[in-house]
């Protein structure tokens, strides 16, 4: 079953009590699992760093570091934010954005690792998360398929297994324009690394996230908010708790709807067959000892007589009893 990321990230604005919103909205859409963002902003950026232009559209004049100190939660919010997602029965996850941030979090003892697309040239990192072995998920936005193998190379030589890794194609930019997804880049990762992939979405709405999905994605990620209107750099290409969870749904039909690669009448069809189907009947009053000809046979459903697959056989052969017109004619 593909398993489903409600990215939270920073969009409870720094506040507990929306983070927790956020999580309740996690699980009441069906996510699988509910992640948030870890850092300090003085350990992740200097302080006149100007913010990315996605960042200045979907949030007010400020810093790229002033406007992180106001996202940050302290990591006793991380403490109580696990715990209820615990109580709510949804995976807790975070991505860290330090070495700090990391430790704390190995603290916590997560199920699962989450590298951001920003953190993949991130070596220390990358050998801290790779020697803990630990199913980990690999963000690839703005990345080329070598800085991919670089990462991926320094998460498997420092002990990860590649049965613990995820890889999801990503684009980063917020939203996404559909033009720049290049979902068929996903297939290309799997081919080149072998493990299982998926999709970070940050475009609008759903489409993409479900056709990742029929093109074999494992894990989908997508950016949940309270509410789009709000301030920061985030809102605005999240979906709301009400989308968030068509989305879930579109996905679970998707998967449903694929199957299996086997071609075969479900069981729900081949009542249908007899109704649906023909069978060689006669077009009009047919004599005993008549020929058979396409003038005096027909093709007519239901099924139950002789296949019109048999046309050809049938076709020349000596009438051996009277037929009436729409008869099933008899071998």
């Amino acid at each position: 079953m593909v398993y489903i990321i409600a990215e939270a990230g920073v969009n409870h604005n720094g506040s507990l009590i929306e983070a927790k919103k956020l999580i309740k909205a996690a699980k009441n859409a069906g996510a699988d699992a509910v992640k948030f963002q870890t850092f300090k902003a003085e350990s992740l950026i200097l302080e006149d760093t100007k913010k990315a232009e996605y960042q200045r559209r979907n949030s007010s004049n400020e810093s790229q570091y002033e406007m992180l100190k106001k996202l940050e939660l302290s990591y006793s919010d991380f403490v109580i934010l696990k715990k209820y997602a615990e109580d709510k029965k949804i995976d807790f996850l975070s991505s860290a954005f330090d070495l700090e941030a990391l430790e704390f979090l190995i603290s916590l003892n997560l199920s699962k690792y989450k590298i951001p697309s920003g953190e993949i040239t991130n070596k220390p990192m990358l050998k801290i998360i790779g020697s803990l072995n630990k199913p980990t998920i690999l963000s690839t936005g703005m990345c080329s398929i070598k800085e991919i193998q670089d990462g991926f190379d320094v998460l498997t030589t420092s002990g990860l297994k590649k049965d613990n890794i995820t890889i999801l194609h990503c684009n980063t930019d917020y939203p996404t324009k559909f033009i720049d997804v290049n979902l068929l880049a996903m297939q290309k990762i799997s081919e080149i690394f072998k493990v299982d992939v998926g999709y970070s979405d940050h475009t609008l709405g759903n489409e993409v996230s479900v056709a990742a999905v029929a093109l074999g994605a494992k894990v989908i990620e997508k950016h949940l908010t309270l509410d789009n209107t709000l301030d920061g750099p985030d809102h605005s290409s999240s979906l709301d708790p009400d989308q968030f969870e068509n989305l879930v749904k579109s996905i679970r039909n998707t998967e449903s709807a694929l199957g299996k690669i086997k071609k075969t009448p479900s069981s729900s069809e081949k009542a249908n067959i007899f109704y649906a189907r023909k069978s060689i009947v006669a077009s009009k009053a047919i004599n005993k000892g008549d020929i058979f000809t396409e003038e005096n046979l027909d093709c007519k459903r239901p099924a139950g007589g002789i296949s019109p697959m048999h046309w050809d056989s049938i076709l020349g052969k000596i009438a051996k009893r009277e037929y009436s017109k729409g008869e099933y004619i008899e071998k």
